[in-house]
């Protein structure tokens, strides 16, 4: 078997295999590279030991990583793991509906094993696609996955990559997409070994996080081709459908083609290869459209990105929070909500008053499909960022949380869930990490507390990110579906779902199209897709609202609810929502 590294900075490399040593060699076709042949099999042991070193590190490209980030890599044999399916699903992005999860608090026991064992409440949710957080190895057992060291490997403690494999598998077998999060703006800062290796990072560009990767300097060639390897081993090796990019605004890259373009058309080609739909998604808070128009009209050709801004704008609409970048959402926040339901981004070249300039770029409605943007009411990052890791079941009433399910799925947008939040999980979901670095675990912990006590929080209030009860909180409790209020939501949930999938309306692509009229002062808000009809009243008192001599009837309903008269009013209580249709 043929091992390789890429270590440019050093003079002498050796490979320790189980209890053997080998001499690398310099491989004259490429510069900085090392190779060496050795027998191997699956499970054996391996790390390389640069210019003399006693201990050897791990793989920058290992695929395993048995013992954690500081431990050595083991050999993946592939062949002997279950493959992509043949028959994977093909629903293509704009058809999808998303549903975001952490595997390490999906289920207590916090594996590939055990999330797979509840698909089933996903398919009877009628969602099309798991959205996994990030599974790459990081140090420690919990954590949210974002402090990943190892872009090759798999998590051990979720299962490794057999357990990858089976949940995949399992997926596609139950008709479900996979998306996966990936993390290449940045690697945490415990177990990273890349430094030693060769020039992964640079001090020409700095992060929130440190130093930057190295997408445009000296050596930037094969940084570049690292990631991007990556990125295509995850979709290729294990099957997954797509792939969903961290913050992609903290890519510090000022060549000429950048990464985003390189690894959009990478994916491209491997869908064209392989006959699936695969794609990508960005996280970005430029609100700039040419994050996804196509490469060949001059964009970065990623097939669709987050909207924060509908989500700060429907969340100030339900909560009145006008806090931090909610501030600019909060004056108006159904006419903002109006705006991103037609425009898709409210800062479109408006003054932003956290940023303290002006912000964004206008989307062309008439060019730029609606499922170019991902639709939400919670996220991860929405709810584990805030203080106490409270979702919006813990301060809205049940009507609210129906409102905010109707305007996500019924939107123009491609619509995700965060796990649990289609019942109300009554269960937080905080910030918590396991850093074995008592001195890391320790800046840490004082940082969160820090950060908050800022905004009037007591360093008690803050929960301890290393305290094994804070992630243990964070789990979902699957006794909660079966409960009444909570089964009542789950209900609405899959009616929705259900009610996307049958009427095209719903789906159609066209943002020019959509048609918002709202009450800022009585609270309440409507919008037409074609010949549906949706209407939600924020207000706990009820209104009436004219919507036209157009014939319509009640499709769903969160509360009982008579069809509209021959005038084309509809009476709607408070807190509550309705999708009507002819």
């Amino acid at each position: 078997m043929q091992f390789e590294v890429w270590a440019p900075l050093t003079g002498h490399v050796a490979m320790r295999l189980d209890d053997a040593t080998y001499d690398m060699a310099r491989d004259p076709e490429r510069d900085g590279w090392w190779t060496v042949q050795a027998p191997a099999a699956d499970g054996s042991r391996y790390g390389f030991l640069l210019d003399g070193e006693p201990d050897p590190r791990p793989d920058p490209r290992g695929r395993r990583l048995p013992d954690g980030p500081d431990g050595l890599s083991a050999v993946v044999d592939f062949t002997a793991l279950p493959g992509p399916a043949a028959a994977a699903p093909r629903t293509p992005l704009q058809d999808a509906v998303l549903y975001e999860l952490h595997i390490g608090t999906f289920t207590p026991e916090g594996t590939f094993d055990a999330a797979a064992a509840r698909l089933g409440h996903l398919t009877g949710l009628g969602v099309t696609h798991v959205e996994l957080m990030p599974v790459c190895s990081f140090p420690g057992r919990h954590g949210w996955g974002y402090d990943g060291v190892a872009p090759w490997a798999v998590h051990e403690p979720y299962g490794g990559p057999e357990g990858l494999a089976r949940f995949v598998e399992a997926a596609h077998a139950a008709g479900l997409g996979v998306v996966l999060d990936v993390v290449h703006n940045h690697l945490g800062p415990s177990g990273n070994h890349l430094p030693a290796f060769g020039p992964y990072f640079t001090d020409t560009h700095h992060t929130p996080w440190g130093a930057a990767v190295n997408l445009d300097a000296p050596g930037s060639d094969e940084v570049r081709a690292y990631l991007l390897g990556s990125a295509l081993a995850w979709l290729r090796d294990y099957g997954i459908d797509g792939l969903r990019l961290d913050a992609v605004h903290a890519l510090a890259d000022g060549r000429a083609l950048t990464f985003l373009e390189e690894l959009s058309a990478a994916v491209d080609e491997l869908a064209a290869e392989t006959g699936r739909p695969l794609f990508l998604v960005a996280e970005s808070d430029r609100c700039d459209p040419h994050t996804t128009t196509p490469r060949a009209d001059g964009g970065l050709g990623l097939h669709a990105q987050w909207n924060d801004d509908f989500h700060h704008a429907l969340h100030c609409a339900l909560t009145g929070e006008s806090q931090a970048y909610y501030a600019d959402f909060a004056r108006a926040p159904l006419a903002a909500l109006g705006k991103t339901l037609t425009r898709a981004f409210f800062h479109d070249g408006t003054w932003s008053s956290f940023r303290g300039r002006t912000h964004g770029r206008p989307v062309d409605r008439r060019r730029t499909p609606a499922h170019r943007f991902l639709g939400y009411s919670q996220t991860h990052d929405q709810i584990g960022n805030r203080a106490l890791g409270d979702r919006l079941a813990a301060s809205l009433s049940p009507g609210l949380l129906a409102c905010a399910a109707t305007v996500a799925l019924t939107g123009p947008f491609v619509p995700m869930l965060f796990m649990g939040e289609e019942w109300g999980a009554g269960t937080p979901w905080q910030y918590f990490t396991d850093h074995p670095d008592p001195e890391l675990a320790e800046a840490v912990r004082a940082g969160r507390r820090r950060e908050f006590a800022a905004h009037g929080w007591k360093a008690e209030e803050i929960p301890d990110p290393q305290d094994p009860a804070t992630r243990d909180r964070s789990c979902l409790d699957w006794a909660e579906p079966e409960r009444a209020g909570h089964a009542r939501l789950l209900a609405w949930y899959r009616t929705l779902v259900a009610l996307r999938r049958s009427h095209p309306d719903l789906r159609d692509p066209d943002l020019a199209a959509v048609r918002v009229a709202h009450d800022e002062e009585r609270r309440w808000l409507t919008f037409r897709r074609g010949d549906v009809r949706v209407a939600v009243n924020l207000s706990p008192e009820p209104v009436t609202i004219a919507l036209g001599r157009n014939g319509v009837r009640v499709l769903a309903a969160w509360e009982p609810l008579e069809h509209p008269g021959p005038d084309g009013r509809i009476h709607l209580p408070g807190e509550s929502a309705v999708v009507l249709g002819p």
